[in-house]
């Protein structure tokens, strides 16, 4: 049973690597030069909705090349310094996008709320026409993400992200026809909020998750309760203790545990004990998985056991 268990595990970045690297590249492109329409346009038609949709690309032009380095990174191959190579890079990644994501929907909110007070006539049919052309970008751009995001984190984040633009764009759409038809200039600030609060709403998400990667919590989407069960469960295995779980990286984690088995279990079949328990926590995302054995006679040597 023991040696053809790493059939295709790793499939999460080895998944046509070439067409996900074009993906994020084209996907950076088109969203920069879009973003560069919006900002020629919001200052041309004075619209701060259109302002705040671009800054909102904007970062997400900065979430793609961040996605981009950091799946290059977590390839590099380790070194005697880095032992783990540069998988960290990407919560890092993803925390320094969400800062910069709160930052700038303060500043676009302090914006938004004046115009609210005072609106100021904007031309809502160039408005409409260029949050028309956003449809489209972020459509595209997600769908290029839509075959890799079951296997690839940073590509479902990616394809959430620009779906959710796409329907932010609807709405500036809406709001220029209106305002083109009805002269409602404050539909112009109420828009950018709206906006903002959607962004805030994922960029939240982004910041707790990525705040507690760094910190070294168990994954989100892994239960530490379902991993135990897992262990304690398999034949053999007389107790468990001392085990910590954590991300390396925004696609890979880690665990590392004491465990205690059976006495009358040969040598080999310890071995192969081990070796079935790793192939198991892979199946629930652990994919680097360090068991420390133990047996009564040799008890644990931590004092925190």
């Amino acid at each position: 049973m023991s040696h053809n268990h790493s059939h295709g595990h790793h499939h999460g970045h080895s998944h046509q690597p070439r067409a996900m690297n074009n993906a994020f590249v084209v996907g950076i492109v088109l969203n920069t030069l879009f973003v560069g329409v919006q900002v020629v346009a919001g200052f041309i038609t004075d619209s701060v909705a259109l302002l705040s949709d671009a800054g909102h690309n904007l970062s997400d032009v900065a979430s793609l090349i961040l996605a981009l380095v950091a799946y290059r990174l977590a390839k590099a191959k380790p070194t005697k310094d880095f032992t783990y190579g540069y998988k960290k890079s990407t919560i890092l990644a993803a925390l320094v996008n969400a800062v910069i994501l709160l930052v700038a929907i303060g500043v676009l909110g302090y914006e938004a709320i004046h115009r609210l007070r005072e609106p100021h006539p904007i031309q809502g049919g160039i408005v409409a026409i260029v949050a028309g052309i956003g449809i489209v970008v972020n459509f595209g751009t997600a769908l290029l993400f839509f075959r890799d995001k079951e296997h690839d984190l940073n590509s479902k984040g990616a394809y959430l992200h620009m779906m959710a633009d796409a329907l932010v764009s609807v709405g500036v759409v809406i709001a220029g026809v209106v305002i083109s038809y009805t002269g409602w200039y404050w539909l112009d600030g109420a828009i950018s909020i709206v906006i903002l609060l959607v962004i805030l709403f994922s960029t939240w998400s982004l910041l707790t998750d990525s705040l507690r990667m760094t910190l070294d919590a168990v994954p989100e989407n892994i239960s530490k309760t379902e991993i135990d069960k897992v262990v304690m469960e398999t034949e053999g295995v007389v107790g468990m203790h001392h085990t910590h779980i954590w991300a390396m990286s925004t696609t890979q984690n880690a665990l590392t545990t004491h465990v205690s088995l059976s006495d009358d279990l040969t040598f080999d079949e310890k071995m192969k004990l081990i070796h079935e328990l790793k192939h198991k926590l892979l199946h629930h995302d652990i994919h680097h998985a360090t068991i420390e054995l133990e047996s009564p006679e040799i008890p644990c040597e931590d004092r925190n056991c």
